[in-house]
């Protein structure tokens, strides 16, 4: 099964008692699609009152133009929509990082205090692909690869994925890595390992229709032309 997404366009419309008053659940996560594009000049005329100082500081640090505006798409509207979702102003929702599921230290991923809503983002040329449930979830969003990188970074697939890529004529194969590739990357997101984990370790299928790690939901997502993205849900225990 192939998951839509709403638009976040303009930040005006976070108003509009939609998000505001949306259910997310494990089952039914919310997702939103940002073009960076349409939304970078309400983006930054909202950032100083919208991001924290340390999102600030992150986002002056960006030499170029375009990581700049993806970040600061990325990050203003995630700060909105998570207000929408908890009911107070973005920029009072406060975000702080989950012990590394290494060495436990506070520098995992982002989490809100109480882990009621999850979230997870991820951004590339042009779009932001924004995720929230109340299970921990991993979403991604890619480009798809160009054909010379398949290759060089074969290391990254499992063994099996290796293979049906293998199968596959050339001309499809970067449509199956970006598939494959945003699957894995949502997972491990998702899990909160990211890629200090072996990628190759996980199965999650290259083929049209996703493998189900043990525990996890993990659907594909409709986005434009170009791209693949794919997300991570964690299943709810049974009761």
């Amino acid at each position: 099964m192939t998951l839509t997404t709403g638009r976040l366009l303009v930040p005006e419309r976070l108003s509009d008692p939609g998000p505001a008053r949306a259910t997310v659940t494990a089952a039914a996560p919310g997702l939103w699609l940002v073009d960076t594009t349409a939304y970078r000049a309400h983006a930054h005329r909202h950032a100083p009152g919208t991001l924290d100082a340390q999102e600030l500081a992150r986002a002056a640090e960006f030499v170029r133009a375009a990581d700049r505006d993806s970040y600061v798409c990325a990050h203003v509207a995630l700060r909105r929509l998570l207000g929408a979702y908890l009911g107070m102003p973005p920029r009072r929702v406060t975000v702080e990082r989950a012990p590394c599921a290494h060495c436990r230290e506070p520098h995992g991923r982002p989490v809100l205090p109480g882990g009621a809503l999850h979230f997870s983002l991820s951004h590339c040329t042009g779009i932001s692909l924004l995720a929230f449930a109340t299970a921990p979830v991993g979403v991604d969003v890619e480009e798809l690869v160009a054909p010379a990188a398949i290759a060089e970074t074969a290391e990254v697939l499992h063994p099996t994925e290796a293979a049906e890529l293998a199968l596959l004529p050339a001309t499809e194969r970067p449509l199956a890595f970006t598939r494959v590739w945003t699957r894995k990357e949502a997972y491990l997101k998702g899990l909160g390992v990211g890629l200090s984990d072996d990628p190759s370790t996980d199965y999650v299928g290259a083929g049209p229709d996703p493998a189900q790690p043990p525990g996890w939901s993990l659907r594909d997502v409709l986005v434009p032309e170009g791209h693949w993205a794919a997300l991570a849900v964690r299943d709810a225990p049974p009761t």
